[in-house]
């Protein structure tokens, strides 16, 4: 009996939670979490989640539950957004969408390669956003996070981000190499991230994650790839790629003293770590990209040829990896740690404690400031020392005496500096009187900064500074006076900005910059997923045809060409039947005049006075003189020359009959008798003179022509006048040279009036301007 009461309670608290199940998973409403209805459009679910996130948001809203909410918001819009998981919870609720997702997953893992058969515990594994690891909720990223702080971040240390999303078994799979690789990174300083794409996709497609899981490197804000297998070495070889790799130079017996010498090249303080290792520590390296920008790093493997030299000069202990800073004097390091299992925050601090050397030569405005704070409070008070000495004395005893000095008299409200003063001249000058005692000298001058501005207090030294022992014990009394009268920087000025010295040309930036861009392309192409890869292949592909479809083409217009140039009396007839019908006759000007063509009237007495006496202010008649042997081939090329001039519509192409109106013409002529002289009637060659091919511009309302004379009729001219001038030549001679010039090509006398055309449209040709027009016969 009492078994059967306790097989009863037991069925009771079964059935028990079973109920606390279902209500559970009914409990979680996505109409209810949005603020729709089950009729709400696509539309109203859109804008009521962005109505949501936008409250809800963790980087804008402070409240303890916004995290948990602004993911409950997100769960909730995925099943509304789609509209085959809406009708699925609309029949079967949560409880059935849930059971569904696993019977799919279960059977996707039996389809895997290697049997693999899970346990009903398997079943419990957390696969939702709300039962993430702990190390998971602590580094999980967002958007705004991600800009704000990572990426500015990632100059001074790289970032490990893995990219998951909920029912990924293969997150799950590296779930356990994940947390052993990350507790042990994060150690070294190493920034660690998460981001769900679920959740932030936008953060997701901004690192270029397509699926997951994904992990990828981030530093100096450039995102890297993942792509080998998921171990802890792979991984902590990833992170140590990341790095650049001339961080850590490597030191032995025979470059130390120029390692060590080299800060006065660089103005920074050098630092050495003695190991023995044969490989440079990833702890070291990290710790030299964030503090590259003020120090070199260089690195001694004890076990090496020589090493015995630099430990027994240094005393270093050869069995604790020793650390040690040197500034300007290279015999004796400036400090020293011992770091067996020193923790990286002691270690950035005791780098950071000597940043500067004992007397920084200023190169930039932002070393300036640094160095010489302004003033925020009588504690915070700092009084700076500078050094103005020309760059050729640098190694004199002038410079050594005030090393030394600061050496001397080193503490915390002083920083010594120096500055070349022909390099920073506006600057030194400003510290300096108008006088000549200081020019090509150094000088020493103490001051405070008052503003941001540039605004400072100082007192110059009244002598140039020569390092002597008098020198010395001046400065010493004015600093020790200071410290009880502040009035003693009685003189102002406002500096100006210092130059940046160290700035790279624009040639070295520009060919860093394409360098750097190049090398992210190439490994982008090598590495990334075709997704990714399509708009590039695509710009490839587009390009390849057109410069393709360019070549083919060409080829073609060539072959084309060939052909044509191999039949020239073919395409001479085919011109000549193009351009026979060239001109028109008064009669045919109602029929539109076809593409290729030049309207050219006949100036006769009927078309004499609408052509010409009575043509619009503006308008001009081009006017070809022509006999009726030469009409045809004298038409043809006239139009030719003239077609590129129809746009115009002020001009108006007319062609005269020298056999009609002979008369006519050579009255005209007679006001150009500079261009084109008439004989007298005693002239023998009076009758032999032709004027085919001439050409008359005329402007009927302000009665001037302009004559163009073919180069035909100039060397006939020359010729003629030749015969006249020397009467002893036999008259055969120059019948023969008149008949050596009638041989040539008739089209060849209006070969350059197309240039003469131009120049008439400029306004450049000679005018000849006539009392009246003459009336044509």
């Amino acid at each position: 009996m009492e078994v059967k009461k306790l097989s009863i309670s037991w069925q009771f608290l079964i059935v028990l939670v079973l109920i606390l199940q279902i209500l559970s998973a009914l409990a979680f409403d996505p109409y209810r979490v949005l603020g729709v209805t089950r009729r709400a459009s696509q539309a109203d679910i859109k804008k009521a989640y962005k109505k949501l996130v936008r409250k809800w948001h963790p980087d804008k809203n402070k409240h303890p539950q916004a995290e948990d909410k602004f993911i409950e918001i997100s769960k909730a819009y995925e099943i509304l957004s789609h509209e085959e998981k809406r009708s699925e919870y609309d029949i079967y609720g949560q409880g059935r969408e849930n059971q569904d997702h696993q019977k799919q997953q279960e059977h996707r893992f039996r389809q895997f390669p290697g049997n693999f058969y899970f346990e009903e515990s398997f079943m419990h594994f957390p696969f939702g956003s709300e039962h993430q690891e702990p190390i998971d909720e602590r580094h999980l990223l967002h958007f705004s996070y991600y800009v704000n702080k990572v990426v500015p971040d990632s100059f001074k240390r790289p970032y490990l981000i893995k990219i998951t999303s909920d029912w990924c078994f293969t997150c799950i799979h590296i779930e356990p190499v994940w947390k052993e690789v990350v507790e042990e990174l994060e150690g070294l300083g190493i920034g660690i991230g998460v981001v769900h794409a679920g959740y932030e996709r936008r953060l997701a497609r901004h690192l270029g994650a397509h699926s997951t899981p994904s992990i990828v490197g981030v530093i100096n804000g450039k995102v890297s790839f993942f792509h080998n297998a998921v171990v802890p070495e792979n991984l902590r070889q990833f992170v140590e790629n990341l790095l650049p790799g001339n961080l850590v130079e490597k030191v032995t017996n025979k470059n130390y003293v120029q390692f060590l010498s080299g800060w006065q090249q660089e103005n920074k303080p050098h630092v050495l770590l003695f190991d023995k290792m044969p490989v440079i520590p990833l702890p070291f390296k990290l710790t030299a990209f964030a503090h590259r920008d003020s120090f070199l790093f260089g690195y001694v493997y004890v076990g090496s040829r020589g090493a015995e030299e630099m430990t027994g000069q240094y005393n270093v202990n050869v069995y604790v990896p020793t650390i040690l800073i040197f500034k300007e004097y290279i015999n004796k390091p400036t400090d020293v740690i011992e770091a067996p299992h020193t923790k990286k925050e002691v270690i950035d601090d005791f780098i950071s404690q000597n940043k500067y050397l004992l007397a920084t030569r200023l190169t930039n405005q932002k070393l300036f400031q640094e160095l010489c704070p302004v003033k925020r409070s009588h504690r915070q008070r700092k009084y700076c020392v500078i050094l103005l000495i020309p760059e050729a004395t640098k190694s004199s005893q002038a410079f050594e005496a005030f090393l030394s000095f600061a050496q001397a008299n080193s503490q915390d409200t002083l920083r010594f500096m120096h500055i070349y003063s022909n390099r920073q001249p506006e600057f030194a000058n400003a510290f300096l009187p108008d006088s000549e005692t200081f020019r090509g000298k150094s000088a020493v001058s103490i001051f405070e900064r008052r503003n941001m501005g540039g605004r400072v207090v100082y007192k110059t030294l009244e002598d140039p500074w020569t390092g002597s022992e008098n020198d010395k014990f001046i400065l010493l009394s004015y600093l020790e006076q200071l410290r009880k009268d502040s009035t003693l920087l009685s003189s102002e000025a406002v500096l100006p900005d210092l130059i940046d010295e160290l700035a790279p040309i624009f040639l070295v930036r520009w060919f860093v910059t394409a360098f750097s861009y190049i090398s992210d392309w190439l490994e982008d192409l090598y590495y990334n997923n075709w997704r990714e890869m399509i708009p590039l292949l695509s710009l490839a592909f587009s390009a390849l045809f057109v410069l393709f479809g360019t070549f083919i083409i060409q080829a073609f217009c060539d072959s084309n060409y060939d052909r044509e140039s191999k039949n020239p009396d073919k395409k001479k007839a085919q011109e000549t039947a193009e351009k026979t019908v060239s001109s028109f006759t008064r009669e045919n000007t109602s029929k539109n005049p076809r593409k290729g063509f030049v309207e050219v009237t006949e100036l006769t007495d009927v078309t004499y006075t609408s052509n010409l006496v009575r043509l619009r202010p503006g308008h001009m008649n081009v006017v070809l003189i022509l006999s009726n042997s030469t009409k045809t081939s004298l038409l043809q090329k006239f139009a030719l020359e003239v077609y590129m001039f129809t746009g115009s519509s002020c001009l108006h192409f007319s062609f005269l009959s020298l056999d009609k109106h002979r008369e006519w013409l050579e009255y005209l002529l007679e006001f150009a008798q500079d261009a084109a002289p008439i004989p007298n009637q005693y002239d023998k060659h009076f009758l032999e003179r032709d004027y085919t091919g001439y050409v008359l511009a005329l402007n009927g309302h302000k009665k001037y022509f302009c004559l163009f004379k073919p180069q035909r009729a100039v060397e006939e001219e020359e010729a003629l006048g030749a015969s006249d001038a020397d009467p002893s030549l036999p008259p055969g001679e120059s019948r023969g040279q008149a008949g050596s010039l009638a041989s040539k090509p008739i089209k060849g006398k209006l070969s350059k009036l197309s240039l003469w055309m131009e120049r008439l449209l400029e306004g450049s040709l000679q005018r000849f301007y006539i009392p009246s027009w003459p009336e044509l016969d």
